[in-house]
């Protein structure tokens, strides 16, 4: 049955109207909405009706009566109030040159440009355009999340109010919904909302050196709390052998999979190691000045040149083999640099094999280009210069070809190995073929021969341009490859070097909503990298992460309908489309695709065991009069932490030793059905 149809069958056969259920859904108040419905929906409410949603947003001039909304803020809601009306002065936050917080000189406005939020003081955070606002009182129990950072002016102020709360803004939030006030989804969440619907199917890379002493057990179960499916490890820390961080790898390793956490081995050659580098100067790859590609952090090694290649291979494959690896990120392999040949202090590759090869089908040394005397120079001799562009992106392909082809023959050994190439977008910023020899179009028919995932990163020309271009990526990327469930999207959370408001570094509102827009646009999202995302922000992570339709209640039941599967909010045994569910933990259950609907069970109906967490694409799971039985898709291994060990484990009909990392078991890669048996 086609995904729309079965929804509309369901509502046929309940035959009740759906409306927003409470817990999930907002409202603005009147026809403009602003910035408001994008910055929610980022943190996974959907868009409801007013007098079901639990988040209700009241704009600025709002004159409503005080003893409905203060009954309705008794009963769970949370309302928004906006700058100056008759409902926030209702509530405590009114204008009055008098009664001015302690600290503050009476003011009648402020003008406001640098917001200090006090959970994060020390964060810059400074609005493009000036506001000036009315100075507000805030009433005596409420709590002030964010001022203007001269005057301290309170611009961002709530209390709770029986089992719901209020909050008060100085301002909209922005066109985008992120222009102002980065943390207000937090000072929500300090206010009492609960995050509604969560993925588990971010990526997030790691590097050792900004955690070197830390309690990765710890860790791990942060990440997972935060939607957070795999960690792809900085490998190149691990290359040669070393007791000390050989340990440390192999703890982290065990934390996550205890946390149904995989782990791949994220390699950026041809940046090797340190030691590789210091140990092999014959191989160094050379910039157009035929100096030492050491490029910002990576220190670049020729793997034109065979022997080094043969080296490199073999030390990957000792890598590999060492370690209880899930997967292998083959990451930005291809060349330098940002600028292209017009800043040959960073153009790669000018080596001499390279040399060599490409002045036996051209008939001429590519450093000429490079070289102001020659006729051959690049300002004189654009079709040569096109040569050398066009050669360098066909070895970008060869290279990635060939080191596909050596995970893909390390698979005999490790199956279990899934398989990333991340690349850099040319598609939204069309120069990048000719900078860095990357092109999407060579690579991706690859994808009809080997099973890799295509992660893409867009660079950081892009990174201010805000959501709504990853699906606009997504739509460019659609018509080179049928394989659109292994396409997946980088996000990258660092410094940018543009112009941008009202942080350097996305982070709260901004972050969220490109988390949401991206996991809405591609199957899969990673986040480069943890250490940059802000403590605050890992509350959130997994609900903007969640990819949901449509949520409603029909008669007390709650309907759901996502597009990858989603974690639900439930406490207590409950039916999924009228049977006994057993994918769900002490406070969330975990559905599969599609729509479905959502019940308590009784007592007598509880499964005999149940899956708590599970990181692969759940295809099915119904209980079995003996335990439980579920299908799934990954592709790489699969993790399912169990309430207890079982009995007995079959995998696709034959019975299996379960392979376990404390309560969690490890399942082949692939497609399987799985069945377990209760102990008794």
């Amino acid at each position: 049955m086609p995904f729309r149809a079965r929804w509309l069958w369901i509502i046929c056969v309940l035959w009740i109207p759906v409306q927003a259920a409470p817990r999930f859904s907002f409202h603005v108040i009147g026809d403009n909405p602003g910035g408001w419905s994008e910055l929610l929906s980022s943190i996974g409410l959907t868009a409801g009706a007013g007098d079901g949603a639990s988040v209700i947003v009241a704009p600025h001039g709002t004159d409503l009566p005080y003893a409905e909304w203060a009954a309705r803020v008794e009963h769970g809601v949370i309302l928004i109030v906006e700058g100056e009306s008759p409902l926030a002065a209702a509530f405590g936050f009114r204008v009055s040159a008098e009664a001015t917080p302690a600290g503050i000189a009476s003011l009648h406005s402020v003008t406001v440009r640098s917001v200090e939020d006090l959970r994060a003081p020390d964060l810059r955070i400074v609005w493009e355009k000036a506001l000036d606002l009315p100075v507000i009182e805030i009433p005596a129990e409420a709590r002030i999340f964010a001022r203007e950072r001269w005057q301290k002016a309170p611009l961002i102020a709530g209390y709770r109010k029986g089992e719901g709360a209020v909050l008060w803004v100085a301002a909209p939030p922005g066109p985008r919904g992120y222009e102002r006030f980065p943390y207000l989804p937090q000072a929500l969440l300090d206010l009492g909302l609960e995050p509604p619907f969560r993925s588990t199917r971010l990526w997030a890379f790691f590097d050792s050196a900004y955690r070197a002493r830390v309690d990765v057990d710890y860790f791990a179960r942060r990440w997972r709390a935060a939607g957070i499916g795999a960690l792809h490890v900085a490998a190149w820390h691990f290359w040669e052998r070393n007791p000390q961080s050989d340990e440390y790898l192999r703890r982290l390793i065990d934390a996550c999979h205890r946390n149904a956490i995989q782990v791949y081995a994220w390699l950026e050659l041809p940046h090797v190691s340190e030691a590789f580098w210091d140990q092999h100067p014959e191989w160094r790859e050379k910039t157009a000045l035929q100096q030492d590609a050491h490029l910002d952090w990576r220190k670049l090694m020729n793997l034109t040149n065979r022997h080094a290649f043969a080296a490199v291979s073999a030390g990957t494959r000792d890598l590999l083999a060492h370690f209880d690896w899930d997967g292998v990120n083959l990451a930005e392999l291809y060349f330098e640099s940002l600028e292209g040949h017009e800043n040959p202090a960073r153009f790669t590759p000018l080596d001499t094999d390279v040399r060599r090869e490409f002045q036996e089908t051209a008939g001429f040394d590519p450093l000429d280009l490079f070289t102001a005397q020659s006729p051959r120079y690049w300002q004189k001799n654009a079709p040569g210069l096109a040569r050398f562009l066009e050669f360098r992106a066909q070895l970008a392909q060869r290279q990635q070809t060939e080191w596909i082809a050596q995970i893909e023959d390390l698979r005999r050994l490790k199956p279990q190995l899934d398989l990333t190439l991340t690349h850099i977008d040319d598609r939204f910023d069309t120069s990048m073929r000719e900078k860095l020899g990357a092109d999407a179009a060579r690579v991706l028919p690859l994808l009809a021969q080997h099973d890799f995932t295509f992660l893409i990163e867009d660079p950081a020309t892009v990174w201010n341009l805000g959501p709504q271009r990853y699906p606009e990526i997504a739509a460019r990327y659609a018509p080179l490859t049928p394989s659109q469930d292994k396409l997946a999207i980088d996000v990258n959370l660092v410094d940018r070097y543009q112009d941008v408001y009202p942080t350097k570094q996305q982070t709260g509102a901004e972050l969220f909503e490109l988390v949401h827009v991206a996991s809405s646009s591609f199957p899969r999202v990673a986040l480069y990298f943890e250490a940059s995302i802000a403590r605050w922000d890992f509350q959130l992570l997994a609900s903007a992460a969640a990819a949901v339709e449509r949520a409603g209640q029909v008669n007390g039941k709650l309907v759901v309908e996502s597009r990858r599967g989603v974690g639900v909010p439930f406490k207590g045994p409950a039916l999924v489309d009228g049977k006994p569910w057993p994918i769900a933990g002490d406070d969330a259950l975990w559905l599969m695709p599609g729509p479905h609907v959502i019940e308590p069970a009784p007592p007598a109906q509880a499964p005999p065991m149940r899956v708590l967490d599970f990181n692969g694409d759940l295809k099915m799971a119904i209980v079995t009069p003996q335990g439980i039985e579920f299908a799934y898709q990954s592709s790489a291994r699969a993790m399912a932490l169990l309430e207890h060990v079982p009995a007995k484990l079959q995998i696709d009909g034959v019975e299996r030793t379960p392979e376990m990392v404390g309560n969690v078991v490890l399942l082949p890669r692939g497609q399987h059905l799985v069945n377990l048996t209760a102990r008794r």
